[in-house]
């Protein structure tokens, strides 16, 4: 019996997608529940598992654009075709010699006629050659569609200050050991900004808001979304309900997810529902950069590389180990004095972390 391999659903938001891999090639056998091909997205990469056993015979070469319910495999589950399956395809050498020498033949061909070309042409060939090609993958048009559309819709400002790190730093290293002991997770420096910006958040709840239509939606939870790099691009998974979460709790959770991301198992629930987003710059050595909004947010915190600096405190010129920080909003609906107050308040809690550790 022939059974057809549809694109299944993989989120409610998702129509398309590349289908990047075969991780079995025509005429070979497949079980039910192993790997079959990769689907890309835009917002993640999944593997699809084959619904039967038996022979696999695909439709679609790897790198097409497939849709939510398209056919893109037959699976024959006979005993018959299964047992063709195994059969050695017939190999006919002349004819292999014949393309191979076919192809050789094309090769001397072009650098022939390369070689017969006017020096321009011939230069302006040779440049070409150096240039290659690629489709850009779904997740990458979804970033630059949503960059573009960050800076074309939204008022965007960037406001900056510093804080200095000592007093975070004396904590991590004074707790450290037993933290990781009780905890089984490294402490980080991420768990004390997002607890930072929830205090924030409370304080100035303007920057909790966004713009739908023309009404202002206000936002009364605090669901944290955190940037990581991968090599497909930028996403960024989101921490729920931080408000109510411990620092362990948060560092468990952000060490699954730095893994699921970079691995290509991260789930669509994982990306959504964010209200503010937290971008961390320094772990690639920047120093100062003007992040760009995630819509349909209102507000971006930029962190950065920590570097000794010279400072003055209480009147002495001190080195201190300071981090430029960068907030930017949507001008149309937070004003300076709001957006400066919330990235002060920030400063100090990081400045001041022993509250952090009773926030509620």
């Amino acid at each position: 019996m022939r059974i057809e391999v549809q694109v299944p659903e993989v989120g409610e938001s998702i129509s398309s997608g590349v289908l990047s891999v075969w991780h079995k090639k025509d005429g070979e056998q497949i079980h039910v529940g192993e790997a079959l091909f990769s689907l890309e997205t835009d917002k993640i990469s999944t593997e699809i598992n084959a619904p039967e056993s038996g022979v696999i015979d695909t439709l679609v070469s790897e790198g097409e654009e497939v849709r939510i319910g398209q056919i893109v495999a037959t699976i024959e589950t006979t005993s018959a075709g299964a047992a063709s399956s195994i059969s050695p395809p017939l190999v006919e050498p002349k004819e292999t010699s014949m393309a191979s020498s076919a192809r050789s033949e094309e090769k001397k061909e072009k650098k022939q006629q390369e070689d017969n070309l006017p020096p321009k042409e011939a230069e302006e060939e040779k440049e070409r050659s150096l240039v290659t090609r690629k489709r850009l993958s779904p997740l990458r048009k979804k970033i630059a569609a949503q960059l573009v559309s960050a800076q074309q819709s939204a008022a965007i400002l960037t406001t900056f200050n510093e804080c200095d790190m000592s007093a975070v730093i004396r904590i991590r290293k004074r707790l450290q050991e037993e933290f990781q002991k009780q905890h089984k997770v490294k402490l980080g420096f991420m768990s004390f900004f997002i607890k930072a910006v929830v205090s924030a958040l409370r304080a100035v709840p303007i920057i909790n808001s966004r713009i739908e239509d023309d009404e202002l939606i206000q936002n009364h939870f605090y669901n944290i979304g955190v940037a990581v790099g991968t090599e497909r691009g930028l996403i960024v998974p989101v921490l729920r309900n931080c408000e109510q979460r411990s620092f362990a709790d948060l560092e468990r959770e952000l060490s699954s997810f730095a893994m699921k991301a970079r691995s290509g198992e991260i789930a669509l629930e994982d990306l959504q529902n964010g209200i503010f987003t937290i971008s961390n710059g320094g772990v690639y050595g920047s120093l100062l950069s003007t992040p760009i909004l995630n819509p349909p947010q209102s507000a971006i915190l930029g962190m950065h590389k920590i570097q000794e600096r010279v400072t003055a405190l209480q009147g002495r010129m001190v080195v201190r180990p300071m981090m430029y920080l960068a907030l930017s909003y949507d001008h149309r609906i937070i004003d300076g004095r709001e957006a400066v107050t919330f990235l002060v308040h920030i400063k100090d809690c990081v400045e001041n972390p022993t509250r952090l550790l009773v926030m509620p």
